[in-house]
């Protein structure tokens, strides 16, 4: 145990030194960039041409672009989103309706749950936002239920049941409105012991960060059983399991700063397994060129061999080699 507890304590170090800083963290793009050069490429495109591609994006999502009865006047875009089922429910349809308006199918391709058309020989003149929307689907369809809870929030409506989308196979995310406060919940599998402490350290960092910002919104990490507004419920329990917690003032979910929020917080499972991937090489990095530094200390302590010479009775000479 000590010894474990000695490598967790000088990952943490290496990782709180040189990994977890401000100035070298990015932030995941909330847009699918296939979709935005894609669609950027065949909006300013003189010739139309035909397509047909599938886009894979986190979370399972999957997308498709196509002609349409192979029109090439128009140009489909469809979403399979398995938890899709669970964002209708908190008013996702309502909500891409708003935003794509015409654009958005009454009946979606077969085999997808959201599509788009959009007719390529008649677009409104600034094609930049049409793209930009289109690339933010996956974005839109998972603020629905962002929206609902902060609306509530903020109106006072407290009483709804807490929101439960389950957006990967063994993964969760729980939102709750409170009167002063929103609650968001992520469960997460880390797949190996490394991860959690990374995880970890990845946490502490976050609260640092709050330290420094007295408006950035309080997190809070649990491991192996869920947080105690989940105990009672299926929330997974397991050495395996993290929850990480964000407790939103209406100063994230305001008018103003919503949208902000949303963009942040609906990649931030992918962002934090990112950064620990990221971790992970740049430990090993380290490791192998400190492994090549000692081959080369031990390679110039190796004796040079002695060469020397003697005669035989008869007068010839051989060269004896010692090591």
């Amino acid at each position: 145990d000590s010894k474990q507890d000695n490598r967790k304590h000088v990952i943490s170090r290496i990782l709180c030194r040189s990994v977890f800083r401000t100035d070298t963290m990015i932030l995941l793009e909330i847009q699918n960039r296939i979709i935005e050069d894609t669609f950027r490429a065949k909006l300013n495109a003189e010739k139309l041409d035909a397509i047909d591609i599938t886009v894979a994006d986190f979370d399972g999502v999957l997308f498709h672009i196509s002609n349409p009865d192979g029109d090439k006047t128009k140009l489909r875009l469809s979403a399979s989103v398995k938890f899709y089922g669970e964002l209708q429910q908190h008013g996702a349809d309502e909500l891409l309706k708003r935003e794509y308006g015409d654009y958005l199918q009454a009946t979606p391709e077969s085999g997808f749950d959201v599509t788009l058309v959009y007719d390529l020989e008649n677009l409104p003149g600034d094609k930049d936002v049409v793209i930009r929307k289109a690339a933010l689907l996956k974005r839109n369809c998972f603020a629905s239920v962002f929206e609902k809870y902060f609306t509530a929030q903020a109106k006072g409506d407290v009483s709804g049941a807490r929101a439960v989308v389950h957006y990967r196979d063994d993964e969760s995310m729980y939102v709750s409105a409170e009167k002063d406060r929103v609650t968001v919940v992520f469960s997460t599998i880390f797949k190996d012991d490394d991860d959690i402490v990374i995880g970890k350290v990845f946490m502490q960092e976050f609260r640092e960060g709050r330290r420094a910002s007295t408006t950035a919104p309080q997190v809070l990490f649990t491991h192996k059983e869920p947080p105690r507004e989940l105990r009672g419920t299926d929330a997974r329990v397991g050495n395996n399991v993290g929850y990480i917690t964000f407790v939103l003032f209406p100063r994230h979910t305001g008018e103003k700063t919503k949208d902000n929020t949303i963009d942040l917080i609906h990649t931030f499972r992918d962002y934090l397994h990112y950064h620990i991937k990221c971790s992970k090489a740049y430990l090993h990095s380290r490791m192998r060129a400190r492994t090549s530094d000692f081959l080369k200390v031990l390679n110039r302590a190796r004796p040079e061999p002695k060469t020397v010479e003697k005669k035989t009775a008869q007068g010839k000479s051989f060269v004896q080699k010692r090591m």
